[in-house]
């Protein structure tokens, strides 16, 4: 009655789905410590100047 190909489809499209969210995921976490280390970096090249 069901066959093994759309199950298995299915299986495979929402291992592509997670993986997709974690890789927002990381990429969310890498954008924001990068924008940190701007900051800082910016911060200290300001107090040289001072």
């Amino acid at each position: 009655m069901f066959s093994i190909i759309p199950m298995f489809l299915f299986i495979v499209y929402g291992l592509f789905i997670l993986l997709g969210l974690y890789c927002l995921y990381l990429l969310i976490k890498l954008l924001i410590r990068a924008i940190e280390a701007l900051d800082i970096h910016l911060e200290e090249k300001r107090n040289r100047r001072l």
